[in-house]
Formats: C-alpha cells, structure tokens, sequence
C-alpha cells in the first residue's frame, strides 16, 4: 500500500439508514456511524460483478454451501461479513485457491435473510473497504479470516474536490437519460452526502456497466485522487453510450409514431369517404372498373353468363385470398378484350395503290394480288379475315408488307414470332389452374389492338419447333381455318372468340418445313428475289436515304453514283433479298462518315474506284457462261433466290462402257441424270448421233460447284442436252439456258420457281430460254420489264430441245 493508507479502528464512511429496520433473521440494529468494526469476519465470493461499499442491494448465494456461514453471521454481534469478487467462479466451493481472491473486498452488514428453493437471500449494506491479514479457516466454508481496514485522508484535497464535481456533472447528465438512475442517487443520498468524495467515487463506478475486472480494479484503489480518474472516464463512456441509445430510440419512435399516425389518419378517411359514399373499398373499386370496361361492348351470351359468374364470386371472396388474386386476374382479361368492337376498314384502292407503292419497289405481282383482295373487300362492304402466306427468301420484304397491307387498310397492327416456338399454350394460353396462367398471344394481340379486326402476322411459320409440352403448328390449325376460327376457344378465357374477322399474314422462307394440313389453309404468295434494276430503284429510294438517316448524314454532304450502287449489287450483294445490300450501303455511310470528320464542309461522291478501298474486292465476279462441247446452262432455284447451273460431261476413254456422276448431287438428280444417259443412249440415232457411242465410252458428267449441294428433277433436259452434245461431237447453241424435267419417253414435264430461274438468266445476260411448255402460263403471268427481250421456247419433248440447240 502507498504511505498514506494505514488501518485505523474505525472506517471512514458515514452510514445514515433508519434504526427501525432491523434484520429479520437477527433482531439487531443496524450499523451507526462510528460504531466498532470487526477484526474478524466471516468471507463469501461473488461473482457478478464486485460489491462497493456505498451500495445497498440484494445478493443471491446457492444454500449449500453457505448457509451455515450465515446462520454464524446472524449469531455475531455485528452481523457482517466480507463480500470479494471472483472472475470464474470455482467448481467446488468446498476447495478453492484462496489466492484466486482479489486485495480488497467490502465489509457489508447482513439484513432480511431468507431462504428458497435452495438459494439464500439477504440484503447487503456496504460499510467499507476490507483487505484479508490471515486466514484463521480455509480448508472448507465457512471461510474465517483476520482483516484490516484502509484510513481515508481526513480532508479532501482541491483536486479531489473538482473530481469530486465532474463526477456529480457526469451523474446529473445521465439521469435524464436513464430514469433507473434516480432511485439509485435517491437510496444513495438517504446514506451519504453528496460532498463525501470516496462513497461518490464508488457510487458512480457503481452506475456504470464496466466489467467486472475494471470496477476491482476501482476496488483495489484506496487513494482517492487516484481512483477518481480512473472512475470519471468510465461515468463518461456511460453518458455518451446512454446519450446515443436515447438518440436512437428516439429516432425509431418517431418513425414508428409517423407511420402509425399515416396509418390512423389514411384508415379514417377510408372510413370517412365511404361513410359519404365517396370511394369504394378495394373490392368495389375492381368490380366498377370491370364493369366500365364492358360499358359499350357487344358480349356473346355465353361470355356474358361467364363474366357475371366471377363477378359474383369477386364479390365475396375476402380481398387477400388467393381465390381473389386469381379471379380478378381472369376478369382483368377477360374485361379487356374488345368484344364486338370493329375497326373501319379504309376501302379505297387509290390510297391503297399509294401506300404500297411509296413502302415497296417492284413486287409489282404480290401488289396486284393486295388490291385484289380489297377489291372483293370494296365490293362486298366488307372485309372478312383470310389468310395469307407470303414465301420468298430473305430480305426480300415479306414483313414490311404485312405492315404495308395493315396501313392500306388502316387497320392495327400486330407481329410475333412464332419461329423457335415449342409450346402450344404460346398460341391457345395455359389453363387457370397453373400458377402464372396466362392467355395465349392471339388473346393478348386483341387486348393490344383493341379491335376484333386487326392485322395479325406470325412471322417465320416455317421454323415452328415441336416439344413435350405440344405441337403449336397444330395448335395453328383451329386458329388459321376460317371454318373453325369463328369459335376460337382460348385455354385460360375458356370462352370462344370470333376470329373470323382478322387477318392473318404468316410468313417463310420454305414450305418444306410447313406441315400439309397447315399449310393447306393458307393461300401462298410467293415473294421471289429482284432483279438489279428493282434493287436499283429500292437501294436509291429506300435503302440509301434510310442509310443517310441513321448515320445523321445530310443528302447533300454525301451522294452514291448509280453505276456505283449497280457495282455494289452485283459485286457485292448478288442475294435474292436486299439485306446484304443495305449492310454494304452501312458499311460505305460509315467509311465516309470518317472522311467527313476531318473535314465537316466537305462534298462526298461514292463512285465504282471508291468501291474497293470501302469494300474490299468483289465478292462475286462476273460469272464466265461456260460453253464447248458437252457444256450446257441450267436454271436452278434455291431458298436464296434463282442461280445459273453449267453441267458438263466429257468421254473420259474408250475401253469400257461407263458412266460416273459428281458435284454433291442428291438422290432425285442423280436419278434425273440416270435418266437422261438411259433416254440419249437409247434415241441416238434419232438425234443424228453415232448409236454405238455410249457402247464403248466411259462418261463424266459433272456440275460445277462440287461443294454446293444440289437436288431436284428440273435439271433433266440440261442433262441429256450435255449429253448429246458430246456424243453428237457438236457445240451447242452459244447464250442459251434451260430447266426441265426429263421422263423415259422424252416428255419435258414443268418445273418450279420460273420466276427465280428468268432472274438468274437475265442476271447472267442471258436472253435465251428453253422451258416446258406446261409453264408456258407461269412464264406469261411475269411482269413484262422481266419478260422484256428474252426469247422463250417451250418444248413438249425432248426433240423440241435439240431442234433449239443443234
């Protein structure tokens, strides 16, 4: 201990409880002020925290194996005995390190002992500081020791009584914080005096919620100005932590307090309005606005009876049930579909040439075909649905002119995609019962346009996939029948639906992959490439001015020669379509765009030299027309358009008799070929050829390309032409091209794709054609700027050819 501290007889502290409260378990008086303290008491641990001697509290201990510590305490004069803290309690109480005890603990008296339930209870008054000299008894409780008591200095210093100040600050603050601390400052100064520096110094650290080590550690501090820093520290940690706890529940009381107010206040003045019949509950709210929706409409009785139905059921479902959710659902649906409402057609077939004219070039056969179909319309008064197909390759404008003929007619229009689509609740919806139900897309188009007569298109009909969940081509079939569309029936409405008045617009590539039932129910207009001179017209007309637009170019910063555009068709983008085109007319907008930058005020002409620097060497080259012996031009059609096909055949030697086949051909052409070597070898003489020619010579015939598959009958009569041309020894006519399918007996039977294969023709200038004569009709139907200069021959048989090319 420091040289201030000795042990007097009497402690320093003040104690000022009421006489009349006397213990219950010993009928003595409490301790008075100046009263002789004890050299030997009787010791207790506690663990919670350490016990000060300006406190006055109840402390629990186990009955074993205390009490008969306490039935001895009772039986002293005093009545006391010393309370020291430790950290861990002990396993045993019976055996503990009486070393573990920490230097100094409080001397308490002893009142209102009681026991329960195996626990004793009395409360404590702290007196004073109390350190052990010697243990007299410490194998088991009770535990006897011999104690000494520390001296205060009589007078505090004017340190001690600033300290002694702050301390009293720190308390004042944080009691309005706490109101927990008043009753404790109340039992406090019932004791002591505010002015008494060392029970305030312990009163205070008291108060605080430090751990147990750190208040021992006030304990053990009998200096006083010593132990006043180390209390103040810790009284004003308390107040800010108190002070922030304060703040925070403030702040969530205020905001719970806000949000209980709007609650209050927006549940009254439901109340209110409903009182004065100025708003409807959530409930009321739907039903009106279903039954605003139907205001004007012309319900089927059947969807009538239905609506009503869930209306009903609406009605009386409880607003947060899932029923609710679900009915509310279907009328929203059901409530938003235009029943009976029909758009007026605009039946003028000037406006419609206009329209179709001014969004498309060329085409000249599709547009006829539009007006037509208007025409009846005009005609008729009005339009009812039909369903039309458009086939053609790409970018040759097969949805533009769904679009073209929704305008023409002024009537919505809707496009989706049906390519890819694998399941046939896309088109007829989900039942009701699945969670996330919802109709199909010919429901959700009608609720979109609002009419009962829009333009639907389903683009790409050709590339529909098929899937566990169903076939939606087969799920078309109902919706594109104009006999069954009238009763249309939707999976989640479960109501029928009139669309006998929509038109349908469905297009593809090929009609390969379109099943025959389906395809059986639309009327097929076949959209085929165009010509350079119609690419022409689109890229000047279209095509650049959109190009300029998008790139933010002014037509007179930046222009395109014609014989440059012409260049970039045939150079470049040879397709049946005109994507490929507008790419390139990108590409060069782009590359000028960089030019322009550098100089903003400069004036910019594509010409055909430009070409090549923007883009690169021609894709395609002018192709050479083979020709010489054994050589012959076909006409091909491909889902890109029409092609020129040269076929060749050469006598390879003499020894045997033979014939070989090349250039990736498929089963029916290779069968075609079979064909025309059987029909050429058995009519030689006819034709004025050697008849032992074929007998002796191995034949090759190819087609060019090899890599390029190639299929179909109609290259038959270019076969057998190649054929008897070598055996003949005879060039053929120069600048001829042919199609045809070639039978056994030398029929020429028709072929497809007429148009594409003039195309090809007229693209390769060739001026010249031999076609069957069952397409002479076909050939006649072409646009006469496709017809214009060529000389056509139609051939019944095989003779009419070779009268042509021999």
């Amino acid at each position: 201990m420091s040289d201030q501290q000795d042990f007097p007889e009497h402690p320093d502290e003040h104690s000022a409880i009421d006489q009349s409260d006397t213990p219950a378990s010993t009928g003595h008086a409490l301790a008075l002020p100046g009263q002789q303290l004890p050299d030997k008491v009787y010791v207790i641990p506690i663990h919670n925290r350490p016990f000060f001697p300006a406190q006055v509290l109840p402390v629990i201990v186990n009955e074993e194996p205390w009490a008969e510590t306490l039935d001895l305490v009772a039986k002293t004069e005093h009545h006391s005995l010393a309370l020291f803290f430790m950290d861990t309690p002990p396993e045993d109480h019976r055996h503990f390190d009486t070393s573990a005890l920490p230097e100094y603990g409080t001397l308490v008296k002893v009142h209102h002992a009681s026991r329960e339930n195996g626990k004793l209870q009395f409360v404590a008054q702290g007196l004073t500081r109390v350190r052990i000299r010697t243990w007299l008894k410490h194998h088991r409780p009770p535990y006897l020791v011999e104690v000494e008591y520390p001296r205060q200095p009589a007078e505090p210093t004017d340190e001690v009584k600033a300290y002694g100040m702050a301390l009293i600050n720190a308390i004042k603050e944080l009691l309005p914080l706490n109101p927990l601390y008043s009753e404790e400052l109340k039992n406090y100064l019932n004791r002591f005096s505010p002015n008494d520096p060392s029970p305030l110094t312990d009163f205070a650290a008291a108060l605080t919620s430090a751990t147990g080590n750190q208040l021992q550690e006030v304990l053990d501090c009998v200096p006083m100005l010593k132990r006043m820093e180390k209390v103040l520290p810790m009284l004003r940690k308390e107040v800010e932590v108190a002070r922030l706890q304060n703040e925070i529940s403030a702040e969530v009381n205020r905001q719970i307090g806000e949000h209980q107010r709007e609650f209050f206040l927006k549940e009254q003045l439901k109340v209110i309005q409903q009182e004065l019949g100025l708003t409807k509950d959530d409930r009321s709210a739907d039903i009106e606005q279903f039954e605003q929706r139907l205001a004007g409409k012309k319900l089927p009785e059947q969807a009538k009876k239905r609506i009503d139905e869930e209306m009903g059921k609406l009605a009386i479902l409880e607003t947060g049930s899932p029923e609710y959710a679900v009915t509310r659902n279907y009328l929203d649906w059901a409530t938003a579909l235009p029943w009976g409402v029909y758009g007026k057609d605009k039946l003028d077939l000037k406006h419609a040439r206009k329209v179709l004219d001014q969004h498309h070039a060329g085409l000249d056969d599709i547009k006829e075909r539009i007006l037509e179909f208007l025409a009846v319309g005009a005609w008729k008064g009005e339009i009812s649905g039909s369903i039309v197909l458009l086939v053609g390759p790409p970018g040759v404008g097969k949805t533009s002119i769904g679009k073209s003929i929704a305008e023409s007619l002024g009537r919505p229009f809707y496009r989706f995609s049906v390519g890819g689509m694998r399941d046939e609740a896309e088109i007829k919806g989900h039942r009701r019962t699945y969670i996330g139900a919802q109709p199909g897309k010919l429901v959700q188009a009608l609720k979109d346009v609002e009419v009962m007569n829009p333009v639907i298109m389903l683009d790409e009909i050709d590339k529909m996939g098929q899937s566990y969940q169903g076939d939606p081509a087969s799920a078309l079939l109902e919706t594109l029948d104009p006999e069954q569309n009238v009763d249309f029936l939707d999976h989640y409405l479960d109501l029928r639906l009139d669309l006998s008045k929509v038109l349908f617009v469905c297009t593809a590539n090929t009609l390969d992959s379109i099943p025959g039932p389906l395809l059986d129910r639309m009327e097929v207009i076949r959209l085929s490439g165009y010509i350079t001179e119609e690419k022409l017209a689109i890229a000047k007309r279209h095509l650049w001015p959109k190009q300029l637009e998008k790139a933010g170019v002014a037509k007179t910063s930046l222009s395109i020669s014609d014989s440059a555009l012409r260049t970039v068709i045939e150079g470049y983008a040879r397709e049946a379509g005109v994507r490929q085109l507008e790419k390139q007319l990108g590409k060069l907008v782009r590359k000028s765009v960089v030019k322009l930058l550098e100089d903003p005020d400069a004036k910019l002409k594509i010409g055909n030299k430009d070409l090549e620097a923007a883009l690169g060497m021609p894709v395609f080259r002018s192709e050479q027309v083979l020709a010489g012996k054994g050589v012959i031009t076909g006409l091909a059609w491909t889902s890109m358009g029409g092609a020129t096909l040269p076929i060749e055949a050469t006598r390879i030697h003499t020894l045997n008799r033979g014939f070989k086949l090349t250039g990736k051909l498929g089963d029916v052409m290779k069968e075609s070929a079979e064909i025309a070597y059987s029909y050429v070898s058995s009519n030689l003489k006819q034709f004025g050829g050697d008849p032992g020619f074929f007998n002796e010579a191995f034949i090759h015939l190819h087609v060019p390309e090899g890599a390029t598959p190639k299929d179909g009958p109609s290259a038959g009569i270019t076969m057998a032409s190649a054929l008897l041309s070598l055996a003949r020894d005879q060039a053929p006519k120069k600048g001829v091209a042919m199609t045809g399918e070639l039978t056994l007996t030398g029929q020429v039977l028709p072929i497809g794709g007429v148009r594409e294969k003039v195309i090809a023709a007229r693209r390769q200038k060739i001026f010249e054609l031999i076609l069957p004569e069952p397409n002479r009709g076909d050939f006649e139907e072409l646009p006469d700027y496709l017809r214009e200069g060529l000389t056509v021959h139609f051939a019944k048989r095989f003779a009419d050819v070779a009268k042509v090319l021999f």
